[in-house]
């Protein structure tokens, strides 16, 4: 646990960078929510180095007891998986952003609002930055988080769409409309 009398939240980070503003965004949504983990599907000891990477002298204590069990009839671990395929840097700091983008997409509002970043456009800039292959197959502006789990339906081969292209379906506004601060 971060200890707000240690630990100000949010730190001062050492670099700033969109992959730094997500950091700082997804685990202060879970601060604010008293959600443990912070990130989800990081052990303590990843999660340390992420703090110790983006946030030097950033003390974390694990909360006493056991966390709560992660739920397992979400696509989190699919979601992780898609981007961790699909991400431009292979490295340690690389999955860490997956993992940070998957725990904000179980959410509930828009991703940029569940990932505390400040508009939709930041978030397009560190999914084309981050995942450019991925970010391109959302040609047509597709919100994020439909396009995620668009993305997955096809991996499994289940159909989600209710017309044969976007143009004629009649929930073309919820998929493409704007995202002014409502989900």
């Amino acid at each position: 646990m971060l200890d707000p009398t240690k630990n100000p939240w949010p730190p001062t980070p050492h670099k700033q960078d969109l992959c730094t503003l997500a950091f700082v965004g997804v685990i202060g949504q879970s601060l604010a929510a008293c959600r443990q983990p912070l990130l989800r599907g990081l052990s303590e000891d990843r999660l340390r180095a992420l703090l110790a990477t983006y946030f030097p002298g950033t003390v974390w204590e694990p909360a006493v007891g056991v966390p709560a069990p992660e739920p397992g009839d979400d696509e989190f671990h699919d979601l992780v998986e898609l981007l961790l395929e699909s991400r431009a840097r292979p490295d340690e700091a690389g999955a860490w952003l997956c993992h940070a983008i998957a725990t904000a997409a179980m959410g509930e509002k828009h991703l940029w609002q569940d990932m505390g970043l400040p508009n939709r456009q930041a978030l397009s800039d560190l999914l084309r930055e981050n995942f450019p292959g991925l970010a391109a197959k959302n040609s047509g502006d597709m919100k994020w988080k439909k396009f995620f789990y668009r993305q997955l339906c096809e991996r499994a081969g289940v159909p989600i769409c209710k017309a044969p292209h976007c143009a004629e379906c009649c929930d073309r506004a919820l998929c493409f409309g704007p995202e002014d601060g409502s989900p």
